[in-house]
């Protein structure tokens, strides 16, 4: 709740006029609790949850408008009984972990120093903020990841969320309940380490999950021009891509690969797994890949069109 009960005090405490920005905060949050404010996100997350994934879900239950061909393994079809499992299954998940975790959460929200006052952050620090928060969850959800990927691991908590072989935005979530909650480190890391806006702290969890589906949606990039990102990718053009339109073929490869991967780990950016070199089966099959688009081996059948090869993965060394 604001320390101010008019919009001239609050310009008093500031000492300037306030924004529009500030203006519109000040007449909503006014007379809001701290607790009630942060529990936006538990709303932000089940509207991100339901209809951001919708678009390219209906796309691949109806293979309307010729979105098939951008589709990374077109030959995988999910019914729609089969798509609404998931979702409810993330649902179940969400009401029943994430929810409650987001309300007893508060505390730690608080001690780190998330504010709601004003003045608000400028454009520029809520950039900044942003970057260092993805980069800070890129890092430390690799290693996470990397880990589940240990037997262990895999067998007793993440091979739930690859019972996907083909991700779609709505298995984005789809995790055991003990994943959800040891993914929640990551993505409090950066909060904690450079505390921000609560505005700014919602920003950061829509666009996490904004990111997340993207990157499950089973889908290619589409350019202007009608072709994708991959078409313009060379193997040899770069080690590794900060493109979030490439990392949807590079989680999906991971996807596809499953239990046995030990390869693209990173959740936004790819930096990580070009340095620990945890990327070499994705970039073999890429290289292949591009050698068949060049002529190479004319004729053969790609699964349509996807960029899988049948080879193994390649373990890091």
């Amino acid at each position: 709740m604001l320390p101010y009960t008019t919009l001239d005090e609050a310009a008093a405490a500031i000492g300037r006029n306030l924004t529009v920005a500030e203006t519109l905060w000040f007449n909503y949050s006014a007379k809001k609790s701290d607790y009630y404010l942060y529990c936006h996100n538990i709303l932000f997350l089940f509207l991100i949850f339901s209809v951001v994934p919708l678009p390219l879900v209906f796309a691949s239950l109806w293979r309307s408008g010729g979105f098939d061909k951008y589709k990374i393994q077109p030959k995988v079809k999910l019914s729609p009984s089969e798509t609404f499992k998931c979702y409810k299954d993330v649902m179940f998940m969400f009401f029943f972990v994430v929810g409650p975790l987001q309300l007893v959460s508060y505390p730690s929200v608080k001690m780190i120093g998330i504010r709601t006052n004003l003045p608000l952050p400028s454009g520029w620090e809520v950039f900044l903020q942003l970057l260092v928060y993805f980069i800070v969850e890129d890092f430390t959800n690799y290693w996470i990841h990397r880990f589940l990927h240990g037997k262990w691991g895999y067998e007793k908590i993440h091979k739930v969320h690859h019972e996907y072989t083909a991700p779609i935005g709505f298995a984005a979530p789809y995790a055991h309940w003990a994943e959800v909650l040891i993914l929640g480190i990551p993505s409090f890391l950066g909060p904690a380490m450079v505390p921000g806006h609560m505005i700014t702290f919602w920003l950061w969890i829509a666009l996490r999950q904004i990111e997340a589906i993207e990157t499950h949606s089973g889908y290619m990039e589409i350019k202007s021009s009608g072709t994708t990102i991959e078409e313009h990718s060379s193997p040899r053009s770069h080690g590794f891509d900060f493109s979030v339109g490439m990392a949807r073929n590079y989680h999906d490869y991971h996807h596809y690969v499953g239990g046995q991967s030990q390869s693209n780990f990173a959740s936004v950016f790819t930096y990580c797994d070009f340095i620990y070199g945890t990327d070499k089966g994705y970039r073999f099959q890429k290289k292949l890949l591009w050698k068949l688009k060049k002529g190479v081996e004319n004729g053969v059948d790609q699964n349509g069109g996807s960029y899988y090869v049948p080879t193994q993965d390649h373990k890091s060394d």
